[in-house]
């Protein structure tokens, strides 16, 4: 399997993934297409197209102004195999299928793109992907410090993954969290209240304005933090018979020592009125949730930006501060604009995003990289998340991971069909996603999540009998294996693995490689393959 690494690594990639020279990659662009439905596209670069990118939105004129000022040449359009995965795996978390890919690779209409967008926003992966992203955000974990406990745990995950599948409004959404007064078995949205490591008022206004408002008020000033921290003075739990059961309420004669003769302000310094009998939780949610709030709509925005390229308009997507301006100071408010006019619709600001011609840049930077990251000026290159890698290498070989979790009480056992990016419990024990940089989902920064790359994980991906016995035990690869045609094989492995059809360069290398390798050249190609910067990284 070294042998073929080392020949698929001649093959003009360094480490990214991409062509080792970019000004090589700009002139090696895509041969005319050949594709019909019975036939194999033939390509020379696989990453990028060979016109120049132009503004199709309102939101590329305002980024394509941006580089101009900026002296940046934008990257080239990414190629349709780019598009389809990159799609795939920024709204689903998924691969797209060997079908999928091929279907899509071969349809020569307009608007596909258009089309698969579409389609990928309402399958059920959709929900469950972006279940895991809240998840992290929101703090959903059982065990210490958070100590939600199972029973809780699937409770909120079911109420956060219904709310992605109806795709209820956001700020419906965050108002459901910020008013919750129940038990929190029976009122999911109460764990808000519960996910946190202390339960005083200036923790919880901590959390409401990180997850919130993109803010770490921790940074503020003490009077001001205070301000925040009255409006949750008088959240208050009780134990109830059931066990780990805990009822989250509104107690009107609670009293916070640390607080005394503090009046609820809200962050803009303007003082509340709070009406007798209310809650003060209703009056801040009016507050921060009104339209022309300014910290609710741009916090927003900016993280699911964050989310799909990597990095925030105002980076890090949730430290938003006066000293901390935008890389494009026109982009966050007419998003901000766009999304409380459809009346917080998240899958239309996905839509928006996906459908530009900003998010569908090629990765091979047209100028120094370092320059383009910032302004998003080529897609930015990542490695994938931990549940999303271990989903992708368990399609690609049709195996299945084990997931328990036999404290607290009671247990947890997950369903091996049950996709990794479905887990509920961020407590749940796994030694792969541990390595792959799993948050621990403590804080509910962003920053948690690490997909920085190691030379464990990589050893892992090479040497590790979890791989190892993936490959040499998987019914999909031997399946494609079996065929006579050796172009045949090639052609299935990329399709099946890196969602594209070969170069003509890797094929005579593939080909070469099974001439004198046999089935087992066809399992080192697949093992080549999948620790290939090129299937473990988003580009």
């Amino acid at each position: 399997m070294r042998d073929m690494q080392r020949s698929t690594d001649r093959t003009q990639r360094n480490r990214s993934g991409l062509p080792s020279n970019p000004a090589q990659a700009q002139s090696e662009r895509r041969a005319p297409s050949k594709a019909s439905t019975s036939s194999m596209p033939e390509l020379i670069q696989p990453f990028e197209l060979s016109e120049e990118s132009a503004p199709r939105s309102k939101l590329d004129e305002l980024t394509f102004a941006h580089w101009r000022r900026a002296g940046v040449t934008p990257a080239r359009p990414c190629s349709d195999a780019v598009f389809l995965r990159r799609a795939y795996l920024d709204l689903t978390g998924t691969l797209p299928s060997t079908e999928e890919a091929r279907a899509f690779l071969l349809d020569t209409t307009p608007d596909k793109r258009a089309r698969l967008l579409d389609a990928l926003l309402a399958r059920p992966e959709y929900a469950s992907y972006w279940s895991l992203r809240w998840g992290d955000v929101l703090r959903i974990k059982s065990e210490f410090p958070i100590n939600l406990w199972p029973n809780a745990v699937q409770a909120y995950h079911r109420w956060v993954y219904a709310a992605m599948q109806s795709n209820m409004p956001y700020d419906r959404f965050v108002r459901a969290m910020l008013t919750a007064t129940g038990s929190n078995f029976r009122v999911p949205e109460v764990n808000f209240w519960r996910a946190v490591q202390s339960r005083d008022p200036e923790s919880l206004a901590r959390a409401v304005a990180l997850t919130f408002m993109g803010v770490r008020a921790e940074r503020w000033p003490r009077q001001r933090l205070q301000g925040m921290a009255a409006f949750f003075a008088k959240v208050a739990y009780k134990k109830t018979l059931e066990w780990k059961e805990e009822i989250v309420y509104f107690d009107p004669r609670l009293e916070a020592p640390s607080l005394r003769g503090v009046a609820p302000t809200f962050p803009d310094g303007k003082p509340a009125r709070i009406p007798p009998g209310t809650d003060p939780r209703a009056v801040f949610a009016d507050w921060l949730l009104a339209s022309g709030n300014p910290w609710f709509a741009k916090s927003a925005v900016n993280r699911y930006w964050y989310w799909l390229f990597g990095r925030g308009i105002i980076h890090e997507a949730d430290d938003i501060r006066p000293d901390n301006p935008p890389c494009n100071p026109a982009l966050i408010p007419y998003l901000e604009k766009e999304f409380i006019a459809s009346g917080y619709d998240v899958r239309k600001l996905l839509r928006l995003i996906t459908a530009s011609a900003t998010y569908q840049l090629s990765p091979v930077p047209r100028g120094k990289r370092t320059a383009g990251d910032t302004c998003f000026a080529s897609y930015p290159l990542r490695r994938l998340e931990a549940e999303v890698l271990i989903d992708a290498i368990d399609q690609v070989t049709g195996s299945m991971e084990s997931y328990s979790s036999p404290i607290p009480e009671p247990f947890t056992f997950v369903p091996e069909s049950e996709r990794t990016i479905a887990l509920a419990d961020g407590s749940i024990t796994s030694s792969f996603l541990d390595l792959f940089g799993r948050p621990a989902r403590d804080n509910g920064y962003l920053s948690e999540r690490n997909i920085a790359p190691s030379a464990a994980q990589r050893l892992h991906m090479i040497n590790s009998s979890h791989i190892q016995r993936k490959l040499e035990q998987s019914v999909v690869l031997r399946g494609i294996l079996r065929s006579r045609l050796p172009r045949q094989v090639v052609t299935q492995l990329y399709l099946t693995i890196l969602s594209r059809y070969p170069t003509s360069g890797e094929m005579a290398t593939a080909l070469e490689y099974l001439r004198t390798g046999g089935l087992n050249g066809g399992l080192d190609l697949a093992w080549a393959l999948l620790n290939s910067a090129e299937f473990t990284y988003r580009h």
